[in-house]
């Protein structure tokens, strides 16, 4: 079981380097059909630098580099008892086929619902890119049934 001591823990530093390739397999897995993100023409006329990453897919790389079971100790989780809550991103500047990102990521709440049936714990991370620049913030939660 989680308990609020955790607040603050960070949960360490990885970076994940943007490829054109994933991109065009994600867009495509999640039905994205505008062709700045499989184009990389159509990404420049756009004004970006190459390929965008779409809005969900700093998920996907700030998962690389990490050990899920690690991960779940921390929290005090059982695999076979957590769901995805929630996520969110707030986008400061777009991130594209090319950049090096870097995710620093902690722990910010931990707190329980339903008279303790419902175990939350909330995770910022601060995603930054090669050269220093703030791309994005995105929240998570899980919860342990």
């Amino acid at each position: 079981m989680a308990d609020k001591s955790l607040i603050g823990r960070s949960l360490g530093v990885t970076t994940a380097e943007v490829e054109k390739g994933r991109l065009r397999f994600f867009a495509k897995a999640i039905g994205e059909t505008d062709p700045i993100y499989t184009d990389e023409e159509a990404a420049k006329a756009a004004g970006y630098r190459s390929l965008p990453v779409p809005p969900t897919f700093l998920m996907c790389l700030g998962g690389e580099g990490r050990d899920l079971d690690e991960q779940l100790n921390i929290y005090g989780f059982d695999l076979g008892r957590i769901l995805h809550a929630e996520q969110e991103f707030i986008y400061h500047r777009p991130a594209v086929a090319g950049d090096t990102l870097t995710f620093d990521s902690k722990i910010v709440d931990v707190y329980e619902k339903k008279g303790g049936a419902l175990q939350f714990v909330v995770s910022e991370i601060r995603v930054t890119n090669q050269d220093g620049e703030h791309i994005a913030d995105v929240r998570c939660s899980l919860v342990q049934r």
